[in-house]
């Protein structure tokens, strides 16, 4: 049984060993649970499995695949969860559990989004994405790339840029080249400001990067620190933007 990749689903296949377990070998820590995210036709699944102590979890939103893993991975049939990663609740799942996956390209800054809702479970993760969207969560204040998803991830996670991966290691080649971050969860229980604020503010900072701070937050910049009103977002750092909504927090 082969499964074909999928174009809607964002599917490109990792074909080269050598870099799965690379990926797979990137996953430390002492968490035995670890979910995998899209894992297709098993590449790194197979070498997951393979790690004494581990217990493996997939979840998989096309059927196709789902049954490819039940017939490859009769030992799994209990942890392959036939279910889009975005919609589900992993009630099921241990209190802690780390995340890994080649994350379909269409979606992986939604998969991000989705992490970071769960950040208080998820101690770390292993993921492939587009090395375009790889830099960005990486990138640091004063780069054009550093956007949302660089200040949300890095607020609660410390971020390592790993490696890039050339496009003819998967099947079908995408028009792109990836890239594998490691996230880990770092010391930060809970932001000294409103964590709810805290994402509107980024957000519509950001959606509006080329204005200045005073003219992006509109009339929320009544209490505006003189040293942000003239700065663009990408000036900003996690601890500046904490304290940035602190003082739009004040009444």
């Amino acid at each position: 049984m082969v499964v074909r990749p999928k174009k809607n689903l964002g599917q490109h296949f990792l074909r080269d060993q050598n870099i799965a377990r690379k990926i797979v070998d990137s996953l430390g820590g002492s968490i035995p649970d670890v979910l995998e995210i899209g894992p297709g036709m098993g590449v790194l699944t197979r070498f997951l499995v393979q790690r004494p102590g581990l217990n493996v979890h997939l979840v998989e939103i096309d059927n196709e695949s789902v049954e490819y893993l039940k017939l490859h991975f009769p030992e799994l049939e209990n942890r392959i969860y036939s279910e889009d990663f975005l919609k589900w609740n992993p009630a099921c799942l241990p209190e802690l559990f780390n995340i890994i996956g080649n994350f379909p390209y269409n979606i992986s800054s939604q998969i991000f989004f989705r992490i970071l809702e769960l950040r208080n479970r998820v101690p770390q993760v292993v993921g492939m994405i587009q090395k375009e969207v790889a830099e960005r969560i990486s990138s640091k204040p004063g780069n054009k790339t550093y956007g949302i998803l660089s200040v949300l991830l890095q607020a609660w996670y410390d971020i390592d840029y790993l490696f890039t991966v050339p496009e003819q290691v998967f099947v079908p080649p995408p028009k792109v080249k990836s890239a594998v971050l490691r996230l880990r969860r770092n010391d930060v229980k809970a932001l000294p400001c409103n964590e709810k604020l805290f994402f509107e503010i980024v957000k519509i900072a950001f959606n509006q990067r080329r204005k200045m701070l005073r003219n992006s937050l509109g009339n929320r910049s009544q209490n505006l620190p003189e040293k942000f009103a003239t700065q663009r977002p990408e000036q900003l750092s996690v601890d500046d933007f904490i304290e940035l909504t602190g003082c739009i927090e004040k009444p």
